[in-house]
């Protein structure tokens, strides 16, 4: 039986970069597999992958590795590796390596499985220096009119999210999918806002989507904050023409559309409460300074209680250009550091609205 080191850990070898991941290809039946590793186990929705000590294995697809590789995503990725270093790979592979492009394997790889719609996307996050080939975005739109993105499951493409909001340039995400017109169905809340001005001149000079992926790209590095960033404005999407380019009221629109997005992609209740947040706080935030005291004790709380003091005010920061975190933590500390009486514990409602008037209090005297 003959072993393959296949697609992204040979792509990223000869890259330069450490793989992260190996994944492996042999040429034989499952069965056979099981037989020469007793330990290993089937895996997969139809039980044709191993697992043998955390490393997955596949059986080619086809007759031959060369014809395994044709079944792959992007040509890029269509690398085979055998046990005596010798590499295997399609006639535009190596060209596009060296000249940075994602292509599709075949002229059917996305028909195969449309999740890679969403992988490409993905790609162009973690390889911003990659251009993506014409033909790429061809079947990308072909896939969409087709209808075919709606048969995915939502975990997969929520998974496809987060690890591109993990990537180098976690907005080219959106940027690709909107240039694919595949942002509709799973990302609908932003499929229009690249015809939707940001906002009046003198503060926006691009586009809702545009001012989105920029917020977006300034949080990389944090997954949470760049969803929330993805978030902060969706409610604009929803704005009336005759409203335009002002998006009066836009954060109130935009804490259900958040939601809905979360809910759809089935994310975390933790991710999708932090969308909520951005869309609903974020323009009171981005004036924090001039707050009033007790609005700012809201806000804190509100965002300690969350867990997300420090991605909100990166979101902040990227949106407004105001660093507002030192400030902010430092008044939470305030606001913390305050406890009832034990004379006015235990009062419901009333114990509440006591708490908050003393940190009021302690926050207008520090």
């Amino acid at each position: 039986m003959k072993f393959y080191l296949v697609g992204g850990a040979v792509r990223d070898m000869l890259l330069g970069i450490s793989p992260k991941e190996y994944d492996f290809v042999f040429d034989g039946t499952v069965e056979e597999f099981i037989s020469c590793n007793p330990t290993a186990r089937k895996a997969g929705n139809d039980f044709t992958i191993c697992i043998l000590q955390g490393t997955e294995y596949a059986p080619i697809r086809g007759s031959n590795i060369a014809e395994d590789l044709t079944f792959r995503d992007l040509t890029i990725n269509s690398l085979a590796l055998d046990e005596d270093a010798r590499l295997y790979s399609l006639p535009d592979t190596l060209h596009d390596l060296q000249k940075k492009i994602l292509r599709p394997a075949s002229p059917t790889a996305f028909l195969q499985d449309p999740l890679r719609v969403f992988r490409v996307a993905r790609f162009a996050a973690a390889f911003p220096d990659f251009s993506v080939h014409p033909d790429t975005f061809a079947q990308m739109r072909h896939v969409a009119s087709m209808g075919l993105l709606k048969t995915l499951t939502p975990e997969r493409v929520g998974t496809e999210l987060l690890k591109a909001l993990g990537s180098v340039q976690p907005g080219r995400f959106l940027q690709v999918l909107d240039e694919a017109m595949c942002l509709d169905y799973w990302f609908s809340e932003l499929s229009r806002m690249s015809s939707i001005p940001a906002g009046p001149i003198q503060y926006h000079s691009n586009d809702c989507l545009a001012h989105t992926v920029n917020t977006v790209n300034r949080c990389r590095g944090n997954v949470t904050a760049c969803y929330m960033a993805v978030c902060h404005d969706l409610g604009k999407q929803e704005t009336k023409k005759d409203l335009l380019p002002r998006h009066i009221g836009h954060e109130k629109r935009g804490e259900e559309l958040a939601i809905r997005l979360g809910k759809r992609l089935k994310l975390s209740s933790h991710l999708i409460k932090a969308g909520a947040i951005a869309a609903r706080l974020h323009m009171k935030a981005g004036q924090y300074p001039s707050l009033r005291i007790g609005t700012k004790v809201d806000l804190l709380y509100s965002l300690h209680t969350q867990r997300v003091v420090k991605p909100f005010f990166k979101m902040i920061e990227a949106d407004s250009g105001c660093n507002y975190l030192p400030q902010a933590q430092a008044d939470l500390k305030v606001i913390l550091s305050v406890s009832l009486p034990s004379e006015m514990q235990n009062l419901g409602e009333e114990s509440g609205k006591r708490l908050r008037e003393l940190r009021c209090l302690a926050l207008s005297s520090s």
